[in-house]
Order: structure tokens, then C-alpha cells, then sequence
């Protein structure tokens, strides 16, 4: 499949509807950043299934990025101790499932992928080895741990903001990293819950000591808390979890969910959830990567449309909380709900409900919907960024990850 724009190599995309549950972290942890350490033991984890269930050819390779996701046009040579592609060799077919599929995964660095440098990454899976096929293209980042961060949240000192907002202040110690101007050399990056379109960038530190940067200023990594997110569990297609109204079996498998309800507290209860993500889990077998089946579960809120010109989209990170076709549910007039289906593979869901502008999808807004607490238990990671003087590479040098 041909690329039409250059800029979608570089985020995390899926470009066939037949590849489902794309999931890539550190192997230590399920779930977790997919962040290493350069020339560690550390091993990332990539899985994917092709619901057209027969064996293709796919090959990947990877290319470093800078600090804003683009290309940092070095040659492979400079940023690879090995190969520039390898295949895919890791494969299993599904089993006593409805949906047939087939599953692939694949565990790197390894003797034919290796990192030289480190740095943002960008991994690149296509079909027949041929680069211009690409399927898959998944973030992620190799650290040279040269800075330590040490991070607080506060309640946001702007008082109109402080029982809904979430203040980061984080002191940067570089005794090993000499810093010939710490104004333009380094950025800081900040995510809340690993989301690409919930963090915030700081060019430059408030305070500058002696092997120390502090970034406290009032203006920055200010967050909104948001809320818990909710959640669903289809572990089984047997039996109803308390989340699940209907389960149908046919030719496909149909979980229909209880309906939603805008969350309008005006006080903070506190939920447990896994921060927005998801695993895929199956009671009925044994083997959650191969017989976990597929279901097509229906989601209703139930809540008028404030505006004809917003659309009402699904999120979590089982789809990159990207806005598309597939998550964007449809409103029923005559009964005042929002009503739509997502095709996912047994497990356990974090999800949540964005109002999204519909001219352009660029400014979304969850808080009406959903609430926001300084009190939620959000997850957050920091990630700093350093330049040297006539390089041509943002390094990566620290990098943290903190819960309230």
C-alpha cells in the first residue's frame, strides 16, 4: 500500500483494515512505554494480527527521528550496527475462533535490528520486503540514561484551575551531561498516559544551577486531570461481565455493552482503570494470543448533541486515541444517544468519550463528557531531549515515569 502522505510514517498507523490489536512496549512490562536502553538486555515487543489469516511476507526495519518525529536524515549506517531489514519469522495461527487470523510477533534489538545510537525511533513493518507496502509504523525510543529527573505534581496554582488541573515540576540533574547552553541544547517533552495528543513541550528550563535545570515555571505542564476512564471486560463470550448487556454468536460474535451515561459528578469517585489501555485476555482457552477471538462490541451513550458541528468519537490507547471513521459513533435523533460498534479482540478496554470539531478533528474536548479532577490517577512520562553543539541528532538522556 503506497503511502499518500509523508508525515503518517512517523506516528503510530495502521494502513490495512485487515491488521488488528497492534501492540508494541518494553517486554519487561505489558503495556508499558516502548522504551530501552541503549545496549541493554531490554527487548521490545511487537504483535499484530492479520485477519486474513494466511502467511505473508513482512518484513521491518527501523529509522531514527528527531525530536519532532521527522526524519533526522541520518544513513542507516549511522544509527544501525547491523541490517537495514529483517522478516518476520514469528507466526501462529488462530485457534477455535470465529475470526480467523493470523498472529505475528517479533522481539528486538536482536542480531539482525540493532540501534546504534539512541534517540526517537520510528518502526516500519511492510509486506514482500518491498519499503512502499507499509502496514505498520510504530513510535519508539532508546535512552542513553547521561540526565536523572525527579518529578512532583501539584494542584495547578492558578485557583479557577485547582480542583481540575494537574501541575508537573521537574528538576533535571546532568552532573555527566556538560551543557554548553542549556537554553537551546535540551527540550523536555511531557506526556500524560503515554497519549500523543495530551502532552506539552518546554524549549527551555526556568532555573539553571550548577549540573541542574528546574522547570517550575507557572505557564508549563499544567495538565487537565480528567477522570478515570471507563472500562469493559470480554474476557469471555460466555458469560455477561457487569459491563456486558447481550452477548450474540452468529457468524460473528456481537457483545453489546450496558449504555453510558455523561458523567456530570461534581465531586471526584474514584475508579480504578489502567490509565487508557488495554490487554488482551480470553478465559475460554489457554493461550490469549491465538485464542482470544474477535467481537464486534456496541457502545451507547446516552446524551443529547450539544452542537451539529461536533462528532462524538470512542478513545483509548487500543486505537491510539486517533480519530477515525471506525470509533466515531452516530446519533439517534428520536431517542438522544449515540450508538456505534468496534470490531476488538478479547480482553479487558480502557475507553473514553471526546467531543471532536467536525470541520477538522483538531480540537477535541473530553471534559464535558467525562469530568476533570486534580484527584484522577493519571500516569505521566518525561522525556529529555539533548542536541550537541554542531550534531546532527537529538539524543535522548533521561527520561521518568510518574503516577499521582
Amino acid at each position: 500500500m503506497q503511502l499518500c502522505a509523508q508525515e503518517k510514517v512517523f506516528s503510530n498507523q495502521v494502513f490495512s483494515a485487515q491488521i488488528k490489536t497492534v501492540q508494541l512496549y518494553n517486554s519487561y512490562k505489558e503495556q508499558s512505554m516502548p522504551v530501552i536502553t541503549l545496549h541493554s538486555t531490554e527487548e521490545l515487543l511487537l504483535s499484530f494480527d492479520d485477519l486474513q489469516a494466511d502467511h505473508k511476507d513482512y518484513y521491518y526495519t527501523i529509522e531514527h527521528c528527531d525530536v519532532n518525529w521527522q526524519s533526522s536524515e541520518l544513513s542507516p549506517i549511522d544509527y544501525l550496527e547491523s541490517f537495514n531489514e529483517d522478516r518476520i519469522t514469528n507466526y501462529f495461527n488462530s485457534l477455535n475462533t470465529l475470526q480467523q487470523y493470523t498472529h505475528y510477533e517479533l522481539l528486538f534489538p536482536n542480531a539482525n535490528i540493532n540501534p546504534k545510537i539512541d534517540g526517537n525511533y520510528i518502526l516500519k513493518v511492510y509486506e514482500d520486503g518491498d519499503p512502499s507496502k507499509i502496514i505498520i509504523t510504530r513510535r519508539f525510543y532508546v535512552l542513553s540514561p547521561l540526565a536523572t529527573l525527579t518529578t512532583e505534581m501539584v494542584a495547578s496554582p492558578k485557583v479557577i484551575n485547582r480542583t481540575k488541573n494537574q501541575k508537573i515540576n521537574i528538576t533535571v540533574n546532568h552532573a555527566q551531561l556538560p551543557l554548553t547552553n542549556p537554553y537551546t541544547d535540551v527540550k523536555l517533552i511531557v506526556k500524560q498516559n503515554g497519549r500523543p495528543d495530551q502532552q506539552q513541550t518546554v524549549d527551555r528550563p526556568a532555573i539553571v544551577r550548577q549540573d541542574q535545570l528546574i522547570y517550575n515555571d507557572l505557564n508549563t505542564l499544567e495538565f487537565e486531570g480528567g477522570n478515570e476512564f471507563r472500562k469493559f471486560d470480554f474476557r469471555s463470550l460466555r458469560l455477561q461481565t457487569e459491563r456486558v448487556d447481550r452477548i450474540y454468536k452468529d457468524s460473528v460474535n456481537t457483545v453489546q455493552l450496558l449504555p453510558d451515561l455523561p458523567n456530570t459528578n461534581t465531586k471526584y469517585s474514584y475508579l480504578f482503570d489502567e490509565n487508557g489501555n488495554f490487554f488482551i485476555r480470553n478465559q475460554d482457552g489457554q493461550d490469549n494470543r491465538i485464542e482470544a477471538d474477535y467481537a464486534y462490541v456496541t457502545f451507547t451513550l446516552e446524551s443529547t448533541k450539544p452542537s451539529p458541528k461536533v462528532d462524538l468519537y470512542l478513545v483509548g490507547q487500543f486505537n491510539n486515541y486517533q480519530l477515525s471513521r471506525e470509533n466515531k459513533l452516530t446519533y439517534d435523533d428520536s431517542r438522544n444517544r449515540f450508538y456505534g460498534s468496534i470490531y476488538l479482540k478479547q480482553g479487558l478496554y480502557d475507553y473514553q468519550y471526546v467531543w471532536a470539531n467536525s470541520s477538522n478533528n483538531a480540537e477535541t474536548n473530553s471534559t464535558p463528557l467525562e469530568g476533570s479532577f486534580f484527584e484522577t490517577k493519571n500516569a505521566y512520562q518525561a522525556f529529555l531531549y539533548y542536541r550537541r553543539p554542531g550534531s546532527r541528532w537529538d539524543q535522548l538522556v533521561g527520561y521518568q515515569e510518574f503516577n499521582k
